[in-house]
Protein backbone atom coordinates (compact mmCIF):
# COMPACT_ATOMS: atom_id res chain seq x y z
CA UNK A 1 0.00 0.00 0.00
CA UNK A 2 1.15 3.34 -0.90
CA UNK A 3 2.26 5.22 2.01
CA UNK A 4 0.57 8.27 2.02
CA UNK A 5 -2.76 6.31 2.00
CA UNK A 6 -1.41 4.16 4.61
CA UNK A 7 -0.93 7.37 6.87
CA UNK A 8 -3.90 8.93 5.88
CA UNK A 9 -6.16 5.84 6.91
CA UNK A 10 -4.32 6.01 10.10
CA UNK A 11 -4.99 9.56 10.60
CA UNK A 12 -8.91 8.45 9.91
CA UNK A 13 -8.32 5.92 13.04
CA UNK A 14 -6.87 7.40 15.20
CA UNK A 15 -9.17 10.57 14.89
CA UNK A 16 -12.09 7.94 14.84
CA UNK A 17 -10.98 6.60 17.84
CA UNK A 18 -10.46 9.85 19.62
CA UNK A 19 -13.75 11.70 18.64
CA UNK A 20 -15.50 8.52 19.74
CA UNK A 21 -13.65 8.44 23.16
CA UNK A 22 -14.49 12.23 23.94
CA UNK A 23 -18.41 12.66 22.46
CA UNK A 24 -19.44 8.67 22.71
CA UNK A 25 -21.20 6.68 19.80
CA UNK A 26 -24.49 8.93 20.14
CA UNK A 27 -22.83 12.05 18.96
CA UNK A 28 -19.87 10.50 17.15
CA UNK A 29 -20.55 11.04 13.48
CA UNK A 30 -18.55 10.39 10.23
CA UNK A 31 -18.48 14.13 9.43
CA UNK A 32 -16.41 15.15 12.42
CA UNK A 33 -14.06 12.31 11.60
CA UNK A 34 -13.56 13.23 8.18
CA UNK A 35 -13.23 17.16 9.30
CA UNK A 36 -10.31 15.99 12.27
CA UNK A 37 -8.41 13.66 9.80
CA UNK A 38 -9.02 16.27 7.15
CA UNK A 39 -10.25 14.19 4.06
CA UNK A 40 -13.75 14.54 2.45
CA UNK A 41 -16.62 12.50 3.53
CA UNK A 42 -16.78 11.07 0.00
CA UNK A 43 -13.26 9.26 0.38
CA UNK A 44 -14.38 8.21 4.33
CA UNK A 45 -17.85 6.37 3.14
CA UNK A 46 -15.83 4.96 0.01
CA UNK A 47 -13.53 3.03 2.59
CA UNK A 48 -16.43 2.80 5.86
CA UNK A 49 -19.79 2.85 4.98
CA UNK A 50 -20.99 3.35 8.44
CA UNK A 51 -19.59 4.60 11.78
CA UNK A 52 -19.30 1.23 13.19
CA UNK A 53 -17.36 -0.13 10.50
CA UNK A 54 -14.88 2.50 11.03
CA UNK A 55 -14.77 2.00 14.57
CA UNK A 56 -14.15 -1.93 14.19
CA UNK A 57 -11.78 -0.92 12.10
CA UNK A 58 -10.04 1.42 14.08
CA UNK A 59 -10.57 -0.80 17.14
CA UNK A 60 -8.86 -3.90 15.47
CA UNK A 61 -6.00 -1.99 13.92
CA UNK A 62 -4.69 -0.03 16.28
CA UNK A 63 -4.72 -1.79 19.55
CA UNK A 64 -2.54 -4.62 18.52
CA UNK A 65 -2.89 -7.01 20.72
CA UNK A 66 0.09 -9.66 21.63
CA UNK A 67 0.42 -13.24 21.07
CA UNK A 68 2.81 -14.83 23.03
CA UNK A 69 3.83 -17.95 21.71
CA UNK A 70 5.00 -21.02 23.78
CA UNK A 71 8.92 -20.42 22.96
CA UNK A 72 8.07 -16.86 24.67
CA UNK A 73 7.36 -18.45 27.98
CA UNK A 74 5.13 -20.70 30.38
CA UNK A 75 1.92 -20.36 30.80
CA UNK A 76 1.85 -17.89 33.87
CA UNK A 77 4.72 -15.96 31.25
CA UNK A 78 2.22 -15.72 28.73
CA UNK A 79 -0.75 -14.81 30.71
CA UNK A 80 1.29 -12.16 32.59
CA UNK A 81 1.84 -10.20 28.95
CA UNK A 82 -1.52 -10.10 27.95
CA UNK A 83 -3.09 -9.08 30.64
CA UNK A 84 -0.28 -6.46 31.41
CA UNK A 85 -1.48 -5.50 27.55
CA UNK A 86 -5.39 -5.39 28.69
CA UNK A 87 -4.63 -3.60 31.92
CA UNK A 88 -2.67 -0.64 30.23
CA UNK A 89 -5.29 -1.03 27.39
CA UNK A 90 -8.20 -0.09 29.95
CA UNK A 91 -5.57 2.24 32.56
CA UNK A 92 -5.72 5.33 30.77
CA UNK A 93 -5.13 4.61 26.98
CA UNK A 94 -7.63 6.38 24.08
CA UNK A 95 -9.55 2.92 23.81
CA UNK A 96 -10.42 3.05 27.77
CA UNK A 97 -12.57 6.41 26.66
CA UNK A 98 -14.16 4.50 24.40
CA UNK A 99 -15.57 1.53 26.48
CA UNK A 100 -18.52 3.43 27.94
CA UNK A 101 -20.09 5.09 25.01
CA UNK A 102 -19.78 1.16 23.39
CA UNK A 103 -21.67 -0.26 26.32
CA UNK A 104 -24.50 2.07 26.42
CA UNK A 105 -24.64 1.69 22.92
CA UNK A 106 -24.95 -1.65 22.99
CA UNK A 107 -28.07 -1.12 25.55
CA UNK A 108 -29.73 0.56 22.01
CA UNK A 109 -28.36 -0.68 19.18
CA UNK A 110 -28.39 -4.51 18.78
CA UNK A 111 -25.45 -4.43 15.70
CA UNK A 112 -23.00 -2.39 18.43
CA UNK A 113 -23.73 -4.87 21.16
CA UNK A 114 -23.17 -8.11 18.49
CA UNK A 115 -20.07 -5.83 17.15
CA UNK A 116 -18.65 -5.45 20.82
CA UNK A 117 -19.32 -9.02 22.14
CA UNK A 118 -17.42 -10.51 19.33
CA UNK A 119 -14.81 -7.84 19.19
CA UNK A 120 -14.40 -9.10 23.25
CA UNK A 121 -15.12 -12.78 22.39
CA UNK A 122 -12.01 -12.88 19.87
CA UNK A 123 -9.42 -11.09 21.89
CA UNK A 124 -10.59 -13.43 25.16
CA UNK A 125 -9.70 -16.60 22.96
CA UNK A 126 -6.35 -15.82 22.55
CA UNK A 127 -5.76 -15.76 26.65
CA UNK A 128 -8.38 -19.23 26.39
CA UNK A 129 -6.02 -20.83 23.99
CA UNK A 130 -2.54 -19.99 26.04
CA UNK A 131 -4.57 -21.39 29.46
CA UNK A 132 -5.36 -24.49 26.83
CA UNK A 133 -1.88 -24.86 25.63
CA UNK A 134 -0.32 -24.39 29.32
CA UNK A 135 -2.87 -27.39 30.41
CA UNK A 136 -1.63 -29.58 27.34
CA UNK A 137 1.88 -28.71 28.49
CA UNK A 138 1.17 -30.01 31.81
CA UNK A 139 1.63 -26.50 33.34
CA UNK A 140 -1.64 -26.51 34.49
CA UNK A 141 -4.05 -29.29 35.88
CA UNK A 142 -5.88 -31.61 33.63
CA UNK A 143 -9.30 -30.01 35.39
CA UNK A 144 -8.50 -26.47 34.70
CA UNK A 145 -11.08 -25.07 32.93
CA UNK A 146 -9.17 -22.21 30.57
CA UNK A 147 -12.78 -20.29 29.28
CA UNK A 148 -14.01 -20.22 33.39
CA UNK A 149 -10.30 -18.73 34.10
CA UNK A 150 -9.95 -16.56 31.07
CA UNK A 151 -13.07 -14.51 32.03
CA UNK A 152 -12.07 -14.73 35.72
CA UNK A 153 -8.44 -13.38 34.74
CA UNK A 154 -9.95 -10.25 32.15
CA UNK A 155 -13.36 -10.24 33.83
CA UNK A 156 -11.13 -8.55 37.03
CA UNK A 157 -9.38 -6.00 35.09
CA UNK A 158 -12.96 -4.41 33.61
CA UNK A 159 -14.32 -4.48 36.78
CA UNK A 160 -11.37 -2.14 37.81
CA UNK A 161 -11.80 0.33 35.22
CA UNK A 162 -15.42 0.41 35.28
CA UNK A 163 -16.49 0.03 38.95
CA UNK A 164 -13.78 0.97 41.12
CA UNK A 165 -12.06 4.33 41.31
CA UNK A 166 -8.72 2.37 42.19
CA UNK A 167 -4.99 2.84 40.53
CA UNK A 168 -4.32 1.21 37.45
CA UNK A 169 -4.57 -2.54 37.76
CA UNK A 170 -0.95 -3.33 36.22
CA UNK A 171 0.76 -4.11 39.16
CA UNK A 172 -1.77 -6.71 40.55
CA UNK A 173 -1.53 -8.61 37.32
CA UNK A 174 1.19 -11.13 38.73
CA UNK A 175 -1.13 -11.90 42.10
CA UNK A 176 -4.27 -12.19 39.69
CA UNK A 177 -2.61 -14.43 37.61
CA UNK A 178 -1.23 -16.28 40.69
CA UNK A 179 -4.85 -16.38 42.05
CA UNK A 180 -6.54 -17.68 39.18
CA UNK A 181 -4.03 -20.33 38.25
CA UNK A 182 -2.89 -20.95 41.70
CA UNK A 183 0.58 -20.53 43.65
CA UNK A 184 2.32 -24.20 42.59
CA UNK A 185 -0.44 -25.10 39.92
CA UNK A 186 2.01 -25.71 37.43
CA UNK A 187 4.47 -27.84 39.40
CA UNK A 188 1.54 -29.98 40.96
CA UNK A 189 0.44 -30.56 37.84
CA UNK A 190 3.72 -31.78 36.20
CA UNK A 191 4.16 -33.36 39.79
CA UNK A 192 0.67 -35.57 39.59
CA UNK A 193 1.49 -36.45 35.81
CA UNK A 194 4.36 -37.86 36.79
CA UNK A 195 2.88 -39.83 39.72
CA UNK A 196 0.35 -41.37 37.12
CA UNK A 197 -2.39 -39.58 38.97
Amino acid sequence: MDKRIERTRRDVLRAAIALLGDRGYAAFNMEAVAEAAGVSKSTLYRHWPTRLSLISDALETLNVQPRPAPAEGDVRQRVTVLLQHLAGVLAGSTFAACLPGLLEASKHHPEVAEFLYAYNDTRRQTLVDVLREGVAAGELPDAFDPKTAALALSGALFYRRLMTSGPDASKDVEGLVALVLGAGAASDAMAERRLGK
